[in-house]
Parts: structure tokens; C-alpha cells; sequence
């Protein structure tokens, strides 16, 4: 009884262990676990070991001077292009408008990036060699319902490529990295690729995630919400207005207001995510849904080389901009950790619980004269960008901006 005792009083040494990262002085927000507050986090064998007030460092491997920092679980973009490649012909299939994720995801405080659709059921395997094997970032993927994957052009508009049982069994065969299923870029009147993908979902209990494409006239997305898609499938692209009428908005462009079938589907438990990309974001659209209470579920990005240089930049800059338009700072993280977990289904992540894996994020809010302008050039200002301090996956630190750990690097010994 007496050692069961000090196990609960001191869980913070295993069998006498120092910690190997002690985090002191940061502003904890940790949404799961409702903690917006300052508090130390102590990290022992790749896992979070303790988060409380004034954790004893003495011992500890490395100490990390969190003052005027938020720490946060790692974030997680639900929706980026990470399937890179040499193919000038495969778009975001083993192409080269996709991006190899180490260089675009610890910098900006991201431990975990799911591709979007890169990977059907005929290339998945050699996504998971190339990349996703080696990889330092958490990669994970949504399993596009086309058996080519992304490639572009025809290959996505190749409904005979659309196999909902063919596509399940990948799923069920790697089903520690895929998380669900794509549609995207189809271009036509028929509810084929949604409803095949729905059905690939329902045979392997995996959510499904929609860009909706283009048609004119353009598909009802009332019908998508309420007829086609379960609770927990995913809508990306939520604030995009496309040129040529192509895609229905969920705010009506005469009046300004977020359509009343939108608040029915969020009821149905509908997934929105920002999905911005390169094309994919208007202000026109965010700003007065962001105004009527409409929030994303989840932030992402849609990176690839068409969007990181344009107004998209990074998983941070996007975290920002919802920050300007007035979304509250904890919503802005849970939207980009705990909510994100949920809706990929590795509730494992986004999170500082105890025994937790170690994927946390250190921000700064840099105070100063920002600009934040979509595709069509409209812009806003603002007060308060975020930018990464460090990044720290699986207990280790693999991104630290300004050495702010002490000792910087572990020497072996």
C-alpha cells in the first residue's frame, strides 16, 4: 500500500529517472483537459509525465525557458500534399507540386500532417515507402477514392477508378496511417465519388473528406450534407468562393449570411475544415460566418508548392488570420490539436494528459503591424501573429528557433 502511495504522489520519476525535457514558465492550453493556464510540463520516455505548477527540474536532461511562450500539444493539419515526387505528370501523386513534409512542418509547430487524397489504393504503398516511412513528421493519409490517386486531369475523373471495396481493404491494411477517404477535383453532376467514398468509409468505419470540385450548375451542398455525407465526415474547402459559379458557398454572397442548411448539418455533426490552399480561402466567405458564430472544426492548410508562397504560407499564418478575424486563442488551438484528433480518429494525439505521446508546440505571439490578404488581394490588418519557438515530437526536440533549451543539444555520451 505504502508503494502504491508514492507512485501517485510522485509520478513524475520512473524507478528514479530524471525527466529528459522539463518545460518551465510556459502558458499552458491544452483543450481536452480545459487547461489555460501557466503551468510546467516534464516529459520522461517519449511521453508527457507531469504538467503542474513549479515541477522540480534538478536532473532533468535538458530545461526549456518557456516564459512568454504558449506550449501547446502538437498541432496537427488535417489537410496538406505531402505524396512529393519527381513526376512533372502526377500533380499531387508522387509529382512535384507536392512537398517532402520535414521541411514545412516542425518549423511551424506541426508534429502531425495527413495528405489529402495524394495516395488511392493502387499507389498507397509506395507513399508509405517513400514517404511516410521516412519521414520524422507523423504522416497520415486520407486514402483518395480514386485507385491513382491525385494525378490530375483525366485520372480524377475517372469514375470507373472509383472501387469503395478495393479502397476499404487498403484502409483495413494500413490502418494505423490511414485515416480515412478523399474527394477531389470532380468535375460533373454525379454523386458517384462522394457516395463510393461514403461507402469505403462505412465498410472500415472511417470518416470521409470532400472537395467538393466544380459543376455548372454547381452541386447543392445541402444535398451533400444532409443526403450523402455521415456525421463526422469532413467538408474542406469551407470558406473558398470560386470564380465561374462552379461550387456553392456556405455564406450567401447577396446577403452576407451563413445559409440556414450550414447550422442543420452542423447539428448532424458535419466536420468544416479551412482546407485553404491556394485557391480555397476568401475572406468574403470567412469573415462574416467567422462574425455569425460559424467556426471551422478543424484548421488546415492544403499545402503544396501552389499555396505555401501565395497568401496560404504555412499552418501558422492560417492560425493567425482566424486570430485576427476574431476567433478566441484557445479555440484557434483546439481547432488545431484536440478538435483535429477527434476527427482523424487518433484521439492518442492532440493532447497533454498524462502518459500522453510527448508532441508538443511552443508559440510565441509576436506583437506588432501584420498584413493578412487572401487570393484576391483583400487584406486585413492585425496586432498578433503566431510564430514557433519550438517543436518537440515524441519527447524530442526537433525544431528550436532561438536555443531557448539548456543544454541546446545532448551530447551522447
Amino acid at each position: 500500500m505504502y508503494k502504491f502511495l508514492l507512485f501517485l504522489l510522485f509520478p513524475i520519476c520512473v524507478f528514479g529517472q530524471p525527466y529528459s525535457i522539463v518545460i518551465k514558465g510556459g502558458h499552458v492550453i491544452d483543450p481536452k483537459n480545459n487547461i489555460n493556464e501557466p503551468y510546467d510540463v516534464a516529459i520522461q520516455n517519449g511521453k508527457v509525465a507531469l504538467v503542474a505548477k513549479n515541477i522540480d527540474a534538478k536532473g532533468a536532461t535538458q530545461v526549456v525557458d518557456a516564459k512568454g511562450l504558449y506550449v501547446t500539444p502538437g498541432l496537427i493539419d488535417i489537410h496538406g500534399h505531402v505524396f512529393a515526387g519527381t513526376h512533372s505528370d502526377r500533380y499531387l501523386s508522387d509529382g512535384n507540386s507536392a512537398l517532402m513534409p520535414d521541411g514545412f512542418t516542425f518549423r511551424v509547430g506541426v508534429t502531425t500532417i495527413v495528405d489529402a487524397g495524394g495516395a488511392g489504393w493502387k499507389s498507397f504503398p509506395l507513399f508509405k515507402q517513400n514517404i511516410i516511412d521516412q519521414s520524422q513528421t507523423r504522416v497520415l493519409s486520407f486514402l483518395n477514392i480514386v485507385g491513382e490517386g491525385m494525378r490530375g486531369g483525366v485520372h480524377e475523373q475517372n469514375m470507373g477508378d472509383m472501387d469503395p471495396r478495393q479502397a476499404a481493404l487498403v484502409a483495413q491494411q494500413y490502418k494505423d496511417q490511414i485515416v480515412g477517404f478523399k474527394v477531389a477535383h470532380f468535375n460533373g453532376p454525379q454523386w458517384t465519388p462522394v457516395d463510393n467514398a461514403v461507402e469505403a468509409g462505412r465498410i472500415s468505419n472511417k470518416p470521409v473528406m470532400v472537395d467538393f470540385g466544380g459543376n455548372v450548375p454547381p452541386l447543392s451542398l445541402q444535398e451533400l450534407f444532409m443526403q450523402h455525407l455521415r456525421a463526422g465526415d469532413i467538408f474542406t474547402h469551407t470558406y473558398t468562393l470560386l470564380d465561374g459559379n462552379v461550387r456553392e458557398t456556405v455564406v450567401d454572397d447577396a446577403t452576407a449570411k451563413v445559409k440556414p442548411f450550414v447550422w442543420e448539418a452542423i447539428k448532424k455533426g458535419i466536420v468544416f475544415d479551412v482546407g485553404y490552399g491556394g485557391a480555397s480561402f476568401n475572406f468574403s466567405q470567412a469573415i462574416p460566418a467567422i462574425k455569425q458564430g460559424f467556426l471551422p472544426t478543424t484548421i488546415s492548410t492544403d499545402l503544396h508548392t501552389g499555396s505555401m508562397n501565395t497568401s496560404m504560407k504555412d499552418q501558422l499564418s492560417v492560425m493567425s488570420k482566424f486570430l485576427v478575424m476574431g476567433m478566441e486563442l484557445p479555440a484557434v488551438i483546439k481547432a488545431s490539436t484536440w478538435s483535429a484528433a477527434q476527427v482523424i480518429k487518433h484521439e492518442e494525439l492532440g493532447h497533454l494528459s498524462a502518459g500522453a505521446i510527448a508532441d508538443i508546440t511552443l508559440l510565441g505571439l509576436r506583437q506588432g503591424n501584420f498584413g493578412f490578404y487572401d487570393k484576391t488581394g483583400y487584406k486585413i490588418e492585425g496586432k498578433r501573429k503566431f510564430e514557433c519557438e519550438m517543436t518537440i515530437k515524441d519527447g524530442r526536440i526537433v525544431y528550436d528557433l532561438n536555443g531557448i533549451a539548456n543544454p541546446v543539444v545532448v551530447k551522447s555520451k
